[in-house]
């Protein structure tokens, strides 16, 4: 059985909704599922006055717990075309598992979200993929098998890079059931993928 973490950072609780949704589709292919996010950065007040949502119930990961797991499946949303800064800074501080080889030949794979559908999502992932590649992962994406990301029958995030979600300018745009399909499939292929590399 793969072990799978499910690391994000939510500002408004977007991809936390597609981080429980990426834990369920790694569950139903058999893997024994974490769910943890990232700390805040923010302080208290601005987050507060910006509607952050503070009562997500994932506990906060560390650094240290990275290498006992299988495949590390990381969200956040897009800032400017690049992950929140929030998840940077966690992955900024895996210098000594980078140094100790200790992900080495584990799976990696990336989710987000934007406001907008040209708001860098694949920017966003494209752009923490080095990271990944750096720590000796073996990176997983979202295969064309999914075929809900094909169509323009409405708007949609996910792309060969991985599932994402469109927020919509003010937030008020939840992840669609497309979307959360996507996001299932996604935790479902990497933990598929995991277990195989563990055997």
């Amino acid at each position: 059985m793969a072990r799978v973490l499910v690391l994000y950072y939510s500002s408004y609780g977007h991809i936390e909704t597609m981080a429980n949704a990426v834990a369920e589709g790694a569950k139903s292919a058999g893997a024994d599922v974490t769910v943890k996010r990232v700390p805040e950065l923010v302080p208290e007040n601005v987050a507060k006055e910006s509607f952050f949502k503070l009562d997500q119930a994932a506990p906060i990961a560390t650094v240290q717990e990275l290498e006992e797991y299988d495949a590390i499946i990381v969200g956040a949303g897009t800032r400017f075309g690049t992950v929140a800064s929030q998840m940077r800074n966690f992955w900024d501080q895996t210098g000594g598992q980078w140094f100790n080889g200790k992900l080495i030949g584990k799976v990696g794979s990336v989710f987000t979200s934007s406001a907008t559908q040209h708001g860098g999502q694949e920017s966003t992932i494209l752009g923490f993929i080095p990271t990944l590649l750096h720590h000796g992962m073996a990176v997983v994406g979202l295969p064309y098998s999914f075929q809900g990301q094909m169509g323009v029958d409405e708007i949609k995030g996910g792309s060969p890079y991985g599932a994402s979600t469109i927020t919509g300018g003010d937030g008020s745009r939840q992840p669609s059931e497309v979307e959360l399909e996507a996001a299932r499939f996604q935790g479902a292929h990497v933990a598929k993928i995991a277990a195989k590399l563990v055997d």
